[in-house]
């Protein structure tokens, strides 16, 4: 119980500050974006960097809230078969499922630091930082989403009826 206690205690820190980061960026790109159509439409100019910056964010927000949705149940899921199945083999697929699963996150995350690292020295045009930029919520997502993979995959919860 101590590993399910120390493991369920860094998700939830880890879930804490990918949501205040998820909640950031998704602010950053409203901000950004509708700065953009002001400054097109009532003053015929524009940012050369909005459209950077507010991808960036976008990346930055649909990659950390992806582990969000795997703590709370609601990712994409095929249940059809599933449901059929008696309540302990159920259990047992949806424990097979998740650590393939996260078996499957932490290669993602494994090669996306390769991938990083050879774009490193890339940079963006209109703003002076690295293109790996991007590559930096898909690792800290891939490598929270496989935490919380191996977490439901060692201590599931009770499949629903």
């Amino acid at each position: 119980m101590a590993l399910d206690h120390l493991l369920a205690s860094l998700l939830a820190r880890a879930d804490r500050g990918a949501r205040l980061v998820v909640m950031a960026s998704a602010a950053l790109m409203v901000i950004v974006v509708f700065a953009q159509v002001v400054m097109r439409y009532v003053f015929n100019d524009s940012f050369d960097w909005a459209d950077e910056v507010s991808r960036i964010a976008f990346v930055w927000t649909i990659f950390l809230a992806i582990p969000l949705g795997l703590r709370d149940g609601t990712h994409v899921a095929i249940e059809l078969g599933v449901a059929r199945l008696p309540v302990s083999l159920r259990l047992l697929v949806a424990r097979l499922m998740s650590g393939i699963a996260a078996v499957m996150m932490g290669i993602v995350f494994w090669t996306t630091i390769g991938v990083a690292l050879a774009t490193w020295s890339e940079r963006l045009g209109s703003i002076n930082i690295t293109s790996s930029v991007f590559f930096f919520p898909v690792i800290i997502g891939a490598l929270h989403s496989a935490l919380h993979l191996a977490h439901l995959s060692l201590f599931p919860v009770e499949p629903r009826a």
